[in-house]
């Protein structure tokens, strides 16, 4: 495949939700759509000629499976509600490192917001509290970030995709919030996907649209889908404002989506998960050594890594938790919740990693897992997400706690 090279749309001054339509230019949207393949390129070693080749030894994984899905004393129910399809959570953990913030929708993915909050590391957890009333009206997978800006002060953002992309902000440590507004003219699915504070105190944040969401819908109805393109956006204020989305990958033939977002140990480079949603290769990644600048050719991730909505955060000993819905093309868990223990560098390197865990049993052929991850004071891992996790009934949302002696001595291969 060939791929020809853009440059990132330079990042508007004009505020995006709080002025004019003019922030997302009709220039953008053109080259966004006549794109086949194409990416922000980086010069950065790949260990395979091709990097889209998937061979059968690739199809799967060889590193040891520890099972804790039938460990019922690791595992809290957040919320159930018979009848009721509870779906995509997103969390984030206070300063405090104690203090969780969970919201998901009533339905998959579209649905009413619900709001939860966990003030002893996910033990237990309160119940539905107040939230805004547009939040009723959330049209995609709620997902919820902290920030600080340059001037020292900190700040909660709830978005919600589709078209429009808005946003909700709170000032107090999510006690109180703002209705939903929208941050600019374009939307997108699963957004925003994942976020990072880069070096000079910007955020960059992305998230993927296949063409019909990234322009206003006309008549309504959304656009004709297209390619799989993946959007990356930066604002300089902490994420009250953003830019216009400049895009960075895009392809018909593999469908790249869902960035998850992993700055390396050392702080020096970004790497960036993407689940592949045709489902005929194994998940990607891209990296970045200039602070999202520019991006290299998207690189098959090993078996072991393959998988939906990677959500990853450093463990205490400097390795990677990282979790995900398993999509892995040869696996005995898949469509399992399941989660990867790592290196970064066995990313960077395609190696498999130390091992993997399979958390819960779904029982359906897919539908669960767009997991939050935390990690506290002490080193506990607490992920929680939604899942069909009764045979034959609606999914509800669950929080599993790891504690570091269960991350430890997994049993050899």
């Amino acid at each position: 495949m060939k791929c020809s090279f853009i440059r990132l749309a330079p990042q508007l001054n004009g505020k995006s939700s709080l002025v004019s339509k003019a922030i997302f230019k009709a220039s953008l949207l053109s080259l966004t759509f006549s794109l086949t393949a194409c990416f922000i390129g980086a010069s950065l070693p790949s260990s395979r000629s091709d990097p889209y080749e998937t061979d059968d030894a690739k199809r799967g994984y060889s590193i040891p499976i520890v099972d804790f899905s039938k460990v019922s004393d690791m595992q809290t129910i957040v919320d159930r509600e018979p009848g009721q399809y509870l779906g995509h959570v997103t969390t984030v953990l206070l300063d405090d490192k104690k203090t969780i913030l969970a919201v998901y929708p009533k339905g998959h993915g579209k649905g009413q917001i619900v709001y939860k909050r966990s003030e002893d590391g996910g033990k237990t957890w309160s119940d539905r509290l107040p939230t805004p009333a547009n939040w009723a009206t959330s049209l995609e997978v709620p997902t919820i970030f902290q920030t600080i800006d340059k001037a020292g002060k900190k700040h909660l953002l709830l978005f919600s995709g589709l078209y429009p992309i808005r946003m909700s902000h709170s000032e107090d440590e999510g006690k109180s919030w703002s209705e939903l507004e929208q941050i600019g003219e374009y939307g997108g699915i699963v957004a925003l996907g994942c976020m990072e504070r880069l070096n000079n105190g910007d955020y960059v944040a992305m998230f993927h649209d296949d063409g019909r969401y990234i322009s206003k819908p006309v008549n309504g109805k959304p656009n004709p889908a297209g390619a799989f393109t993946i959007y990356q956006i930066v604002s300089s204020d902490g994420g009250l404002t953003w830019s216009s989305p400049a895009p960075i990958f895009s392809s018909r033939d593999i469908h790249l989506c869902e960035p998850g977002i992993i700055r390396s140990p050392d702080g020096k480079q970004l790497a960036v998960l993407l689940r592949e949603n045709r489902r005929v290769k194994n998940s990607h990644v891209i990296f970045s050594n200039d602070e999202a600048k520019t991006w290299s050719t998207p690189r098959e991730l090993p078996g072991a890594l393959t998988g939906d909505r990677h959500t990853a955060k450093y463990l205490k000993d400097g390795r990677l938790f990282i979790s995900f819905r398993d999509t892995t093309l040869e696996s005995p868990t898949k469509g399992d919740w399941v989660a990867w223990v790592g290196h970064y560098s066995d990313i960077v390197d395609g190696k498999e990693g130390d091992f993997r865990i399979h958390l819960m049993k779904n029982y359906h052929a897919w539908d669960c897992a767009y997991p939050g991850v935390e990690v506290l004071k002490d080193g506990t891992v607490v992920t929680t997400t939604y899942g069909h996790w009764t045979d034959g009934q609606q999914p509800y949302i669950v929080s599993i706690r790891l504690q570091p002696k269960d991350l430890k001595n997994p049993p050899k291969p």
